[in-house]
């Protein structure tokens, strides 16, 4: 036997993660055009959601019209997204086509961690929003009163320390002890035991959706009452809440419709290694809603289209551009 790799009985090469060690995992090599493939998709995915939620963040953080309580708490998210860009989608994505893990032990130990904390706080933007939305859809008038910006400040930080102590406790074991899991050199597997799935389904499923599906339907039938009593009475603050209101529901519905699959796939199989490509698909569906937030905002919000177009033509350099009226152009 070679130190590069074996031939199997069908003749398809079985080469080595790290040639030069005997303790490595072997693997299977797939037709160039494949890695091609999935490695462009994988970059290309991943540079529009980073490129996507930059422009949300420097919109919300540049222009002072836009530093409403709502959109503070979208530009958390946008943070949260930003992160899984980065980080999440382009190792996320590498795991759905290379069986072997090249960045090294202690990167395995914490990247579960960034994956969960970062999917778990964006969950916790979702919910906190559903709320914000509750409130300004129900009680229009008292709204500037009740959700206020440092308010929001502080309920996006308890949601993010929240998320953080919350996987730290869920993932303890693989943060100190990742090498449990390992049967060789080059491999990288979640294992979480079938009492941590469940709590983590019910944390991340059902409380949420006990939460934001009550309040998001409450949402529906009291913008159809009201816009059935004001077409008569042009009220343009309480249009723009359930515009609003609308928009962000679509943002939750479809992270809802990311999120099922993955949690009805970890309640059936777990963390398998026999069922690993399901899960990293699974996983990925999860990452990949981080680009269709700002793909939702650029339909749906004229904002987010004039602050773009401000930002790509470089106008936000302009003196005094952080006070233009974006919101009435």
């Amino acid at each position: 036997m070679s130190a590069w790799g074996v031939t199997n009985m069908d003749n398809q090469s079985i080469q080595y993660c790290f040639p030069n060690n005997n303790l490595s995992c072997s693997r299977s090599i797939r037709p160039e055009v494949e890695y091609i493939i999935v490695y462009s998709f994988i970059a290309v995915t991943s540079v529009f959601t980073v490129f996507l939620n930059l422009l949300v963040i420097i919109s919300i953080s540049h222009f002072k019209q836009l530093h409403t309580p709502t959109n503070v708490l979208i530009l958390s998210l946008a943070v949260a997204d930003l992160i899984a860009g980065l980080i999440l989608l382009p190792v996320q994505g590498m795991k759905l086509i290379e069986p072997c893990w090249y960045f090294g032990e202690i990167f395995c130990s914490i990247f579960p961690l960034i994956l969960y904390v970062v999917v778990t706080a964006a969950l916790g933007n979702m919910v906190i929003i559903s709320v914000d939305r509750y409130i300004a859809v129900n009680d229009p008038l008292r709204y500037p009163m009740k959700v206020t910006n440092s308010r929001v400040v502080v309920s996006i930080v308890v949601n993010w320390l929240f998320s953080l102590i919350y996987n730290l406790y869920l993932l303890y074991e693989i943060v100190l002890y990742p090498e449990r899991n390992h049967t060789c050199i080059g491999e990288c597997i979640l294992s979480l035991n079938l009492e941590n799935v469940i709590l983590d389904s019910f944390v991340c499923l059902v409380a949420p959706c006990c939460i934001i599906i009550p309040l998001n339907v409450k949402i529906c039938f009291v913008a159809n009452y009201q816009a059935k009593h004001f077409n008569s009475v042009t009220d343009k603050k309480i249009k723009s809440e359930q515009k609003a209101a609308r928009t962000l529901g679509i943002v939750v519905l479809v992270y809802l419709l990311c999120w099922m699959p993955y949690y009805l796939t970890s309640l059936s199989v777990g963390h398998n290694e026999n069922y690993s490509l399901i899960i990293n698909v699974m996983d990925w569906i999860v990452c990949m809603n981080s680009c269709m937030n700002p793909l939702i905002y650029a339909i749906f919000y004229r904002w987010f289209r004039l602050s773009a177009k401000y930002i790509l033509t470089l106008k936000i350099f302009k003196p005094s551009s952080a006070n233009i009226n974006i919101m009435q152009m």
